[in-house]
């Protein structure tokens, strides 16, 4: 398997589960701030974007969601996803809130600030995401009350919230108390340990 990834991006979500399941795999860094026909990426993946995952038959997987649900039930033995319907459903439900509300919605205006035309609009977006992600981290510090991981154990939803708390500290955004907890826990465990380094975030 390949991973295309980008530092820090949602990518370290999939890296980290590639380092949860222990299987060989590779590694090709995406340089984001080129424009999308510029970025290596986009020979296997016209959408240009990353996580993008290159499997050992040649054929290519996008999407966090998809990438994730794949390598969990491809890896059982990871534990990465409960195998009964209601814990999946229940693990993707939080792992798509973390992605298509706190990334997609939320943090996404933060980074869409800085390409804005005037300082009004830049502050505009910035104050939407506060009102996004502040309403998401809410809800999501509601789904922790008396669990160490989103959905009572540890899931690939977690790697999801991982790279989103990760952000936050570049925005000025502070973590409720279930969710820095949540946070705390993951950056202890090895496989976040050995994905950070390998992106030269420790």
């Amino acid at each position: 398997m390949k991973l295309y990834y980008s530092p820090g991006a949602c990518s370290l979500g999939i890296h980290v589960q590639l380092e949860e399941i222990g299987k060989p795999y590779e590694l090709e860094q995406v340089n984001l701030r080129l424009p999308p026909p510029e970025r290596n990426v986009t020979a296997v993946n016209p959408k240009a974007r990353v996580p993008t995952l290159v499997r050992d038959d040649g054929s290519v997987l996008t999407e966090f969601p998809a990438i994730a649900l794949w390598l969990a039930r491809t890896n059982p033995e990871s534990k990465l996803i409960p195998e009964d319907l209601e814990g999946e459903v229940r693990t993707v439900e939080a792992l798509d809130y973390c992605v298509s509300t706190l990334h997609m919605q939320g943090f996404s205006r933060f980074f869409g600030a800085a390409r804005a035309k005037t300082p009004e609009e830049a502050e505009g977006q910035r104050a939407i995401a506060r009102d996004i992600v502040g309403r998401g981290f809410i809800r999501v510090e509601a789904m922790l009350q008396g669990k160490d991981w989103l959905t009572g154990s540890y899931s690939a939803a977690d790697s999801a919230l991982l790279y989103v708390c990760n952000w936050a500290g570049n925005f000025a955004v502070e973590l409720p108390p279930n969710i820095a907890g949540h946070f705390a826990r993951m950056k202890a465990r090895p496989a976040v340990q050995a994905a950070l380094k390998q992106e030269g975030l420790a």
